[in-house]
């Protein structure tokens, strides 16, 4: 009986190395699962990814994919992941975040880490609906309506609001300085809507003057032909230049 117990242990423990292995083989290299604070956490910090990886547990509440070469943010990047609180994905390539990249994330992810990449410009529909504490500093920003429009949807982290620095604007005293110390004196959105009005009174000027031009034209090669006419008739005997003298006149009138 001993030697049976023994046999069965022995079996569960290879069953149990074997999982393991199989689950430890299936994740790429330099990340690994772990328990942190009574959370499922995956760690994948400095691995030299180029992308998401996939295969990560589903129910893992905390992911740390900082540190590596992931140049932009796929939709449905995290969808498998219901469960996740925290993501951490700074100190990366990031130049472009798709829309929907954070799908299924709405309901449970409260921190979200964004900051050091290479962000110069993202539309605010790739944060919808998000409840998350955004952190965007450290990031190449393009100061416009753009950047004001995704500040006014997100909720940024605390501390993190005074890194987001305007790396370029249609304005260069704004180069260097603080977004929100810029907006506090700037709305860009509103530059933004009178250069559109702006341009559309040009527009509607411009067809409105080609239609008056045209218009004139008209009056005046019609004037002129009729004068014509009227010349032509005077030249002709008087019987047959008052018969058409008068289908002229009713003709233009």
């Amino acid at each position: 009986l001993l030697r049976s117990v023994t046999m069965w242990l022995l079996l569960q423990s290879l069953l149990l190395l074997a999982s393991c292995l199989r689950s430890a083989a299936a994740f790429p290299k330099g990340c690994y699962p772990s328990e942190e604070e009574g959370l499922k956490t995956f760690r994948c910090s400095n691995a030299q990814l180029t992308e998401v990886p996939r295969d990560i547990p589903n129910d893992t509440n905390k992911l740390y994919l900082d540190s590596n070469r992931i140049p932009f943010l796929p939709r449905d990047a995290f969808w498998d992941l219901p469960l996740l609180l925290e993501l951490d994905l700074s100190h990366n390539a990031i130049a472009s975040v798709e829309s929907g990249a954070f799908r299924g994330l709405a309901e449970h992810l409260h921190s979200l880490d964004l900051s050091s990449n290479r962000l110069v410009s993202v539309s605010k529909d790739a944060f919808s609906n998000l409840k998350a504490k955004v952190n965007l500093s450290n990031n190449p920003w393009l100061c416009d309506c753009r950047l004001q429009e995704l500040i006014r949807t997100v909720d940024l982290a605390a501390g993190s609001s005074g890194g987001i620095v305007c790396d370029s604007s249609a304005q260069e005293e704004h180069v260097g300085k603080a977004f929100l110390q810029v907006i506090a004196d700037t709305d860009f959105c509103n530059v933004y809507k009178k250069t559109t009005d702006i341009a559309m009174l040009v527009t509607m000027f411009g067809w409105f003057a080609m239609v008056i031009s045209y218009l004139v034209y008209y009056v005046r090669q019609n004037q002129e032909d009729a004068r014509r006419h009227l010349e032509y008739l005077k030249s002709l005997p008087s019987k047959q230049r008052r018969s058409e003298e008068s289908s002229t006149i009713s003709t233009v009138v």
